[in-house]
């Protein structure tokens, strides 16, 4: 009992630290973007995740430890990752060395600050209730990223799954790649030890973030692609979380 409360503290003061730092920050962002966009803002808003994430390690006691950034290539790829809380979606764009488009739901546009910065960010929101409008926006947009050399990153599941658990793993990702002949890199991360889904209470601990090699898209389907991207992530994940998922 002593020790989730000295936790819910620690969540809290973290929560403060992201909640005052993001506004002067969020301001910069729409102030610059006046003038400038694209990488510059990026950059910018990534300035702001090393922040809170900093601010994650020191005052909750999460570290992250990355294996595979060998696996990483030069060119244009799409990274289809593990989504089990929102440590990665913050972690990722401190981690990558390419400028990353998100795939999100427009909802989170209208969070004040934070949803204002990304607004301004060449992301893909799109509205999950209109399916075919939403996949012709990825696809369009997607392109335009990848040949301007930048990564596009979607979460497999759609959502986030609790630890130990896994969701639907749908292939948009996959879809996209064989579409634009890219290569996918599937990713393993094991968030939910530290941060768990849809809670800020967070836990001191080691968050595992496993990078895989390059899957070519040439000839496939998007189906059985995503099936592979799918069978590597969730045997990694059995590997680096062997606790979560005792049977």
């Amino acid at each position: 009992m002593i020790r989730n409360a000295f936790y819910a503290l620690r969540s809290l003061l973290f929560v403060l630290w992201m909640s005052v730092t993001v506004v002067p920050w969020g301001t910069a962002v729409l102030l610059v973007s006046i003038f400038v966009r694209g990488d510059t803002i990026y950059w910018m808003c990534a300035g702001w995740l090393r922040v809170a994430m900093g601010g994650c390690r020191v005052i909750c006691g999460v570290r992250a430890r990355i294996t595979g950034m060998e696996n990483l290539p030069d060119a244009a790829v799409i990274l289809l990752s593990k989504h089990q809380s929102t440590w990665e979606t913050f972690f990722f764009p401190t981690l990558m060395p390419k400028p990353l488009a998100y795939v999100f739901k427009r909802e989170l546009l209208y969070i004040p600050f934070f949803g204002w910065a990304m607004s301004r960010m060449d992301m893909i929101h799109i509205d999950r209730s209109k399916r075919a409008a939403a996949w012709a926006k990825v696809a369009e947009q997607g392109r335009k990223h990848m040949a301007n050399g930048n990564w596009v990153i979607m979460f497999p599941e759609g959502t986030r799954a609790a630890r130990g658990q896994q969701g639907a793993y749908k292939s948009g990702g996959t879809r996209l790649a064989v579409d634009t002949s890219r290569p996918v890199v599937p990713i393993a991360v094991t968030s939910a030890v530290c941060w768990p889904r849809k809670s800020f209470l967070v836990r001191p601990g080691v968050v595992d973030v496993s990078i895989g090699k390059p899957i070519d898209s040439a000839g496939r389907q998007p189906d059985e692609l995503m099936r592979e991207v799918e069978t590597w992530i969730e045997g990694e994940m059995h590997r680096l979380d062997p606790v979560a998922y005792k049977t």
